[in-house]
């Protein structure tokens, strides 16, 4: 008895001093990471955006930009925003309970839920129409609002989109772990932390993979961020729910009036390329599929110019985005960075399923 006594009292330290050490660790993320915009509630939810006017020039209708999981606003402002700046309204937003904005009501627990409360920022913002720019878990997102609002949708830009299904439904198993109550809940306040931030570069690279990691990522992009219990529980519950959400909206995407660009890389690792973008490209009318060579899951990152040249593609103006694509092919060909075999990708290889576009 004595020695079942001396165990639960060494497990109860141990959650405790856990449970000290995320406290810290989240308190000195927030003091290296502050907010870099401004905030507004909206749908009774406390959002952190950044919001960029057009220049006097401006060339291109609004954009609204919205992250993938793990992410926060600074992931698509970083690369996108000094190509895009002067040409067009900008709006970057932290997704609900992402980043600096909160979770708000159980609404935001779903992309549809994500998607009317960042029209309802649009809304206080003054911006009645958009191209909605939306990447990974955020393609769902943009895809929806292009469903849910069309009359505000002026296109649709998908970077390495989730849309459809995939075998299993399955995902990392501390998504499914954070999202169960009770243990989820203690599992995010203990070791959530000092295992993501052990894991996080090497998590960065995969995501990134083949391409090279930019330097200074995680820091200039605030990754970190995701590692407070709130946010990792607000991720998880996002990712872990995606599943039987796509499940349902994805029968509507023939809908979608939008001009639709669709942008995947051959070699991302993180999505099933092959069934979300070939599926976006199959399903909505008149879409623009646009595959890359060798590229990953971060074609904002690795080929902004192409993300550039979509939007203005989504816009009206004339690109060639296939030719386009042959070009930076060609500069990325070589790359071949990143733990490739910790990343394992056993997907059939889409370029031949695409084959003719």
């Amino acid at each position: 008895m004595n020695l079942a006594y001396a165990f639960a009292a060494f497990l109860l330290a141990l959650v405790l001093v856990l449970v000290g050490v995320t406290r810290v660790g989240a308190w000195l993320i927030e003091r290296r990471h502050p907010p870099s915009g401004s905030f507004a509630t909206v749908n009774d939810t406390r959002l952190h955006y950044v919001h960029v006017p057009a220049g006097d020039d401006a060339d291109l209708p609004p954009l609204v930009f919205i992250h993938g999981a793990s992410g926060n606003l600074l992931d698509p402002m970083l690369p996108l925003r000094p190509l895009l700046e002067g040409r067009a309204e900008l709006l970057f937003v932290d997704r609900p309970g992402h980043g600096w904005s909160g979770r708000g009501p159980a609404a935001n627990g779903r992309p549809d839920g994500q998607a009317a409360t960042v029209a309802a920022l649009m809304d206080e913002l003054g911006i009645e129409d958009a191209i909605i720019v939306g990447h990974s878990f955020g393609g769902a997102i943009a895809a929806t609002f292009a469903l849910e609002q069309p009359a505000r949708t002026r296109g649709v830009v998908l970077l390495a989109a989730v849309s459809h299904p995939w075998p299993g439904g399955e995902t990392s198993w501390y998504y499914e772990l954070t999202a169960t109550p009770l243990i989820g809940p203690l599992f995010s306040e203990t070791l959530a932390y000092p295992g993501g931030a052990l894991r996080m570069a090497a998590a960065s690279a995969c995501v990134f993979a083949p391409n090279r990691l930019p330097e200074a990522y995680d820091r200039n992009a605030a990754i970190a961020l995701v590692l407070r219990p709130a946010a990792f529980r607000a991720n998880s519950r996002d990712v872990a729910g995606l599943y039987d959400y796509v499940k349902t909206v994805a029968p509507r995407y023939g809908e979608i009036s939008a001009p639709t660009v669709v942008i995947s890389g051959t070699r991302d690792t993180v999505v099933y390329e092959e069934i979300h973008s070939t599926g976006l490209g199959r399903d909505i009318p008149g879409a623009e599929l646009v595959w890359v060579k060798n590229l990953g899951h971060k074609p904002d990152w690795i080929v902004p110019d192409l993300a550039v040249a979509a939007i203005e593609k989504a816009a009206g103006k004339n690109r060639d985005l296939q030719a386009l694509a042959r070009a930076v092919e060609a500069r990325i060909a070589g790359d071949a960075f990143g733990p490739i075999a910790n990343c394992p990708d056993e997907k059939p290889d889409p370029s031949a399923m695409a084959a003719g576009g």
